[in-house]
């Protein structure tokens, strides 16, 4: 699972930054090979979230080139991704925009950044989630680091996001908008927590004992997916993922 998040964040970054994608060496394996719709190089306005996102696309690309070292053969291949029509469609379901808008995660620093911020607390509680299932102490070790570096990416996310948010507070309403749709479509847990507002910062999310929490990887497809319901395809990922896990979490019953 964690494989084929970083390759989504990568795909995201590194368009962002540079224009390109991921090079086709870093892209092939098992499964049914996509394409990405959608990305290009923002026009950054900001030298600190051009280069925000220019640090960020380099840790996301060496995440996949590692991750892919470490399974060998067992790499997925990427599949297709959405860069377009999956932001609209969480912007939509958001209330940022109205039915029949397109929303632009590239038109500009803020959206940039407000996608960043949907991305970026998943890739934290993928990776928290899956954490309790490692054993082995080498891999648990990777993991951990892997774990570091995407919370020190969330934390400058959302830093960035608080100072935007001081100069023009709607930013906060936006903000409670994209957790209110992770949350809704996650699960059944009530856990997304948004950035606050400009009197009562909520930089890290945490619970009660100032720990991250974790998602599983069917609770991480539904958020992909922008799907509550158990689907295997949508959203970012318009034709499922490749690989074993697939599913998202159907609803539980009440």
């Amino acid at each position: 699972m964690n494989q084929r998040h970083a390759t989504l964040e990568a795909e995201f970054y590194v368009r962002g930054a540079t224009g390109q994608g991921l090079p086709d060496d870093m892209v092939g394996g098992t499964g049914k090979p996509g394409q990405v719709s959608g990305g290009r190089q923002v026009e950054f306005r900001s030298a600190v979230v051009k280069n925000i996102a220019r640090e960020i696309a380099m840790d996301e690309r060496a995440h996949v080139a590692f991750l892919r070292n470490a399974l060998g053969d067992a790499a997925v291949a990427r599949p297709q991704i959405s860069l377009d029509h999956s932001f609209t469609a969480a912007a939509t379901a958001a209330g940022l925009i109205k039915p029949g808008e397109i929303f632009d995660a590239y038109a500009g620093d803020r959206n940039f950044l407000f996608a960043a911020f949907l991305f970026e607390d998943v890739g934290v509680t993928a990776f928290k989630g899956a954490a309790p299932f490692i054993s082995n102490k080498t891999y648990l070790d990777a993991a951990a680091g892997l774990l570091a570096t995407e919370a020190y990416h969330a934390g400058i996310v959302r830093a960035t996001l608080f100072a935007e948010g001081l100069a023009d507070d709607s930013v906060f309403d936006v903000l409670h908008k994209i957790s209110a749709v992770r949350n809704a479509v996650s699960g059944p847990a009530d856990d997304d927590q948004d950035l606050g507002t400009k009197d009562e910062a909520n930089l890290v999310p945490t619970d009660e004992y100032g720990r991250a929490f974790g998602r599983s990887a069917a609770e991480i497809l539904n958020i992909v997916y922008l799907d509550p319901q158990g689907v295997s395809s949508g959203g970012f990922y318009p034709d499922g993922l490749n690989g074993d896990i697939v599913q998202g979490a159907a609803p539980t019953a009440s």
